[in-house]
């Protein structure tokens, strides 16, 4: 259960420093409990009451990362609803998904599309970061070389997806230094993929077709010891995946439930077959409230704005976008 401010307000030294960034300890503590501030900020707590404000201090979303290297992706960690509250955290990841059923032929191109569409824009470089890699054969053969052939080709973080124990083993196994997202334990393979994601230490994703189901779900995994969670409510419509993502981020922002208290992914790409519905429903999950948002391809006039929209919602309001003086070519002048 999570303590409410009163209740943390006992545990702190009540020294009224300011040096929180706020005038008393008690308004310290109700930011604490509403998950506006970290624990962290008060310089002065005593390490009993750190262990004892342990639940109270952590943020309500679980942060979830995964990759390695300079492509590590962060996702969760969120506080509030509404960008204009506080700035929000981790931007969504942009997966493109390739299938160990599609020829080499089509899956050559959209590795080539996934490096080299990338964008500089006001000092930054605005990318997509994950493939995800679906064991559509059932062949676990053939989805370890699909997963092998995308780390070698790619800087990406990786999404595994298959629902066959063996298959994930085999996907996992060659790729375990990448921190994969094994995607996605089910009632009916909860405990091996349980077992495969402590073996690896990697991310899991979990899916249930019910909310109450999906929080019965990651009850029981975290019971087992297992804490960075993905959330798929298995909502394939865009009204439904919707109201399962606003659902998800109020209950456990305002109603502090812990068993929905972890980001999400999203699947644009099995809602719809028209890439620029698709692209806008990907649009929507960015504002509201994905941590993954899987593609069925990359197109540019489809990513870039994409791109461009997360930029803007996961920039600070308080801080302007700036560039560096100076002179730039536009173009190729002489």
């Amino acid at each position: 259960m999570a303590l409410t401010g009163i209740q943390i307000f006992k545990l702190l030294p009540k020294t009224n420093c300011k040096e929180c960034g706020v005038p008393t300890c008690l308004a310290f503590a109700m930011n604490l409990a509403a998950g506006k501030a970290e624990l962290s900020q008060c310089p002065y707590v005593s390490e009993e009451a750190k262990a004892l404000l342990s639940e109270a201090a952590a943020p309500p979303i679980r942060p979830v990362a995964m990759g390695s290297g300079e492509n590590v992706v962060k996702i969760g960690g969120e506080t509030v609803l509404f960008r204009h509250e506080k700035t929000f955290v981790n931007k969504p990841g942009f997966a493109i998904l390739v299938s160990d059923t599609m020829p080499e032929v089509e899956v050559n191109p959209r590795l080539k599309r996934f490096r080299e569409l990338k964008y500089e824009r006001v000092g930054l470089t605005l990318r997509p970061e994950l493939v995800a890699v679906k064991n559509e054969s059932g062949d676990p053969g053939k989805f370890e070389a699909l997963v092998k052939k995308v780390k070698a080709e790619t800087d990406a973080a990786l999404i595994l997806m298959s629902d066959k124990v063996e298959a994930m083993t085999a996907g996992v196994k060659v790729c375990p230094d990448r921190v994969p997202l094994i995607y996605a334990a089910n009632n009916g393979n909860s405990e091996a993929f349980a077992n495969l994601a402590k073996g690896h230490k990697c991310p899991l994703a979990v899916k249930a077709d019910k909310l109450e189901a999906l929080s019965s779900l990651t009850n029981k995994l975290t019971a087992a010891g297992l804490k960075d969670l993905v959330l798929d409510s298995g909502s394939r419509t865009l009204r439904k995946a919707f109201e399962d993502q606003v659902f998800i981020r109020r209950a456990a922002l305002i109603q502090k439930n812990r068993s929905l208290g972890f980001p999400t992914i999203t699947f644009p790409c099995e809602m719809t077959k028209d890439p620029m519905k698709e692209a806008i429903i990907a649009a929507t999950f960015v504002a509201k409230y994905a941590g993954i948002i899987v593609l069925s391809d990359f197109q540019g006039e489809s990513l870039f704005p994409l791109l461009v929209e997360r930029l803007n919602i996961y920039t600070d309001p308080q801080r302007p976008m700036t560039m560096q003086e100076g002179i730039y070519p536009i173009g190729n002048p002489g």
